[in-house]
């Protein structure tokens, strides 16, 4: 395939960027999306070009690092991570514009990279969970309804990259943030430290400068772990039970 790319370069966070246009040709269709922007930096590397910088890691769909705009959609055309968006979602002679999420939460750091350590943040302000020292404890000595359990687990798919913000009008992390209260929100062992909990990560995520939620669902939408909306819904009960009890 031929393709069109446009693409946002920017030097670093302070600097002005701009939309460049690179031609790129002989992509297979069985090339995932960061092997045609390998294969694009490679062709740069060779006329003497500055390459794209763009992050990746695990290259499974797993850490969430590789995360990008793709014709103004998070992540791409298909519902997945863009390290397994494949080429073959594209046809010979496409444009494609290639953009860093946009969120003023997450500065550009270079080109294609933001800085998402305020994820990092909320989490670190969740604290912890209380948890006997020792030796791992017997699997059935603390019980936890069976619905209850698989609900901690789906929502604990959530790899942090950034798509419910990127995707929102409003800029908000409350999908990712809804997802981190649910999974520990669900289990006996994150009862005591619950209402604190929540209280705290809230806080912090309007302190990184997170938009409110006004429930328009594109953050769902656009989630590659399929993240459901009434995370959000769980969020709001347990910040205000936090509230009335008086955390």
């Amino acid at each position: 395939m031929k393709l069109t790319l446009k693409i946002w370069r920017q030097a670093n966070a302070s600097a002005e960027g701009a939309v460049h246009t690179y031609e790129l040709d002989g992509v297979s269709q069985d090339m995932s999306f960061l092997e045609m922007l390998d294969l694009l930096n490679e062709q740069l590397l060779t006329t003497g070009e500055e390459p794209v910088a763009f992050d990746s890691d695990c290259r499974e769909g797993i850490c969430g690092t590789c995360s990008l705009m793709i014709n103004g959609q998070a992540h791409g055309p298909e519902v997945t991570t863009t390290c397994q968006l494949h080429m073959r979602s594209f046809s010979d002679g496409d444009t494609i514009t290639i953009e860093p999420w946009r969120a003023d939460s997450f500065p550009v750091v270079k080109d294609l990279i933001v800085d998402r350590s305020a994820f990092d943040r909320i989490i670190q302000s969740g604290g912890f969970i209380s948890a006997n020292t020792g030796s791992a404890p017997e699997a059935n000595s603390v019980p936890a309804p069976r619905d209850k359990a698989q609900r901690a687990f789906n929502v604990a798919t959530c790899i942090g990259c950034g798509a419910c913000v990127a995707a929102c009008p409003n800029g908000s992390a409350s999908l990712f943030l809804g997802a981190k209260i649910t999974h520990l929100g669900e289990l006996p062992q994150g009862q005591p430290e619950r209402y604190g909990r929540v209280t705290s990560m809230v806080a912090q995520h309007d302190h990184e400068g997170f938009g409110g939620c006004t429930n328009i669902g594109e953050c769902a939408a656009a989630c590659p772990k399929e993240i459901p909306l009434d995370v959000i819904s769980q969020l709001n009960k347990d910040l205000r039970t936090a509230m009335f009890k008086g955390f």
